[in-house]
């Protein structure tokens, strides 16, 4: 008995042995894993909800890698999604979805001279996130996205590691934003052909031209500048104006008509184009006149408060035949570097951020 004892009992360590180097394997796997995805792990572990509302709050840590997508652009949203998923999500799939929206923005001044930009994004359900961005070559930033168009929803939000992974991509499809320089930039729909330039230039969507300006612009100058540097494709074969503005108090509209660039000196914007001539149709002229009466008859001034409350006057609400409302307001302090939102027509309850927080 004891003879053929020998033989389990080896056995048995050999088996213990070969246990214990798996979990070795496993652990250092996992240890190479952590550390090749740290700024990732950092980054979804940084998401925080704000109470029960559909509010997220994210901050970038590491590179988005932006200078590389800028090397070869992308000219339709399954060009970007592959890219992001290749450079960001480390091959996980996703899915890319801009349907149509409707919005209002505006730039005017505080009574201490600070420069405002206040800003409605209208559609249906759109959860948000708060991103704070902080490129090694380019502008610091803060903006917001609607986490629909990239793969949530009601019955999937970012609350768990596992399921937030997706929001990587966020730094890549920003709605509206300001940065360090006090450049802010919203984007609104409007109802022309879709901008498809085709030259010999870098190709670029919608939202990563957002993304190109608040990372590279300090003015309005810069930012119309950069727009003409490369090829504009207009994401969910839609078209968009960009509302810009600065620090000096220059606001801009861009808006592309026939593919060409045209820019319009307008502290204002809904969903209607504002290039003189035949092309001055679409939506959204009641929510404008509105904007211009009272911007008008403050002169341009107004505090934080009552940027707000200018945004609460032209919201949107649900109707019968239009699922599209407000899903957030914000009205930026350019000049602070700060944003306040308020959050599906909830404008008794704003939460505030800043690049310094």
């Amino acid at each position: 008995m004891p003879t053929a004892s020998r033989p389990a009992s080896r056995g048995r360590r050999l088996a213990k042995r070969i246990v214990l180097a798996l979990a070795a394997l496993l652990l250092v796997a996992l240890i190479a894993l952590i550390v090749l995805f740290q700024a990732e792990f950092r980054t979804l572990n940084s998401i925080q909800r704000m109470g029960d509302t559909s509010l997220f709050t994210m901050e970038y840590k590491g590179d988005y890698g932006f200078d590389e997508f800028l090397k070869t652009g992308a000219s339709s949203d399954s060009q970007l999604v592959a890219f992001i998923a290749k450079r960001l999500l480390k091959g996980f799939p996703m899915e890319f979805d801009l349907p149509d929206l409707g919005c209002s923005t505006f730039a005017v001044s505080s009574p201490q001279g600070d420069a405002l930009f206040g800003r409605n994004f209208d559609m249906y359900y759109s959860p948000a996130l708060f991103v704070k961005t902080k490129p090694k070559n380019g502008y610091a930033s803060i903006s917001m996205v609607n986490l629909a168009y990239i793969g949530f929803g009601e019955d999937k939000l970012p609350v768990s590691l596992k399921d937030s992974i997706l929001a990587l991509a966020a730094p890549y499809v920003p709605l509206d934003g300001v940065n360090e320089k006090g450049l802010a930039v919203g984007v609104l729909l409007i109802d022309t052909e879709p901008t498809d330039q085709q030259t010999d230039k870098i190709d670029i969507t919608t939202t990563t031209a957002i993304r190109l300006m608040l990372d590279k612009a300090a003015t309005v100058d810069q930012a119309l500048e950069l727009l003409g540097q490369y090829d504009m494709h207009s994401s969910a074969n839609s078209c968009y104006h960009f509302q810009i503005a600065d620090l000096t108090g220059r606001a801009v509209v861009a808006e592309y008509i026939g593919d060409q660039l045209n820019v319009v000196e307008s502290p204002r914007a809904t969903n209607f184009l504002l290039t003189e001539g035949d092309w001055d149709f679409g939506a959204g002229q009641d929510r404008f006149a509105i904007l211009e009466q009272t911007m008008e008859d403050c002169g341009g001034v107004m505090t934080e408060e009552q940027a707000m409350d200018l945004l609460e006057a032209v919201k949107q609400v649900p109707q019968p035949e239009k699922r599209s409302s407000t899903q957030w307001s914000c009205v930026y302090n350019q000049t602070q570097g700060s944003v306040d939102i308020a959050i599906a027509m909830d404008y008794d309850n704003i939460y505030s951020f800043s690049l310094t927080d």
